[in-house]
């Protein structure tokens, strides 16, 4: 046994106790969901919840900065990100086999809707490189919302040591910590709202991130319960899309489309040159 040990060179050892430790008192928390009620209103109110997966991110920043975890051990943690992602796409990918049914099922409606997040482009990357300057790092931040596909692109399209895989990597951490009670209140003023259908909230709810989804979904299913398994069921359809199709939609309309209008808010020549000197 202690050779097998010593064969091992557990040399990240620390970075294993460190993820293991935020990893337990993340899930020791638990997920908390928060209800706003609304005066004069019989509706269920405003409400998100707070996953796991935040509190992770929370715990880390703040050791981070009270300079709790030693510089070492986070640049030896850097690399485990881009594995981690390899094989968090692996795992999604081996469930799009056996729900293809379901995809096909779903009808065109789900699948037009991938377009819509080519939207965070539109909106986002040009107050990006027009109002705050940004280098490629909008890029690699503005093609997508920022989840867990899109960081696996960037990974392995240009590095998450790049421009580009700084940008994505700062609107996911945004992303994890607003992102769910950002859709969580959202959707409950869409709900209030009463202009769409409770399936097309639902389908709104797949955005290819399951804490977004299920922060979305919540405060749609309990205002519409007797419609709560189908209101599932269309979500996750959502979900199995946009962690399929949006996976090809990224790479095949979403970089070169970001690429192009980066290069016309910038300029040919200033983009070529960033360009250039990245490689």
């Amino acid at each position: 046994m202690k050779e097998f040990l010593e064969n091992l060179k557990l040399k990240d050892w620390k970075v294993h106790l460190w993820c293991l430790g935020i990893l337990v008192v993340s899930e020791l928390i638990g997920t908390m969901v928060f209800t706003i009620k609304l005066s004069g209103s019989e509706s269920a109110g405003i409400s998100f919840s707070l996953f796991p997966m935040l509190y992770a991110i929370v715990i880390g920043i703040i050791l981070a900065s009270m300079k709790k975890i030693p510089k070492q051990v986070m640049d030896t943690a850097s690399p485990y990100v881009g594995l981690s992602c390899m094989l968090l796409i692996t795992k999604m990918s081996s469930s799009i086999g056996p729900a293809w049914g379901d995809i096909v099922k779903a009808g065109p409606a789900l699948i037009l809707q991938e377009f819509g997040n080519l939207g965070t482009i539109v909106f986002a990357l040009p107050v990006a490189v027009l109002v705050f300057k940004m280098g490629r790092e909008a890029v690699g931040a503005s093609f997508s919302i920022s989840r867990e596909p899109s960081l696996a692109i960037i990974a392995d399209k240009y590095g998450l040591d790049s421009p580009e895989g700084s940008g994505i990597m700062g609107a996911y951490i945004t992303g994890t910590v607003l992102g769910t009670v950002f859709n969580g209140i959202m959707a409950s003023l869409l709900v209030a709202a009463n202009i769409f259908h409770p399936y097309a909230l639902a389908m709104a709810c797949g955005t290819g991130s399951s804490s977004m989804m299920a922060a979305a979904l919540a405060p749609i299913v309990e205002a519409f319960p007797d419609m709560a398994e189908t209101l599932n069921a269309y979500a996750a359809a959502s979900q199995t899309l946009s962690s399929a199709d949006g996976l090809y939609m990224s790479l095949l309309l979403g970089i070169p489309f970001t690429n192009w209008l980066y290069k016309v808010l910038k300029g040919k020549k200033a983009a070529k040159a960033e360009q250039g000197g990245a490689n």
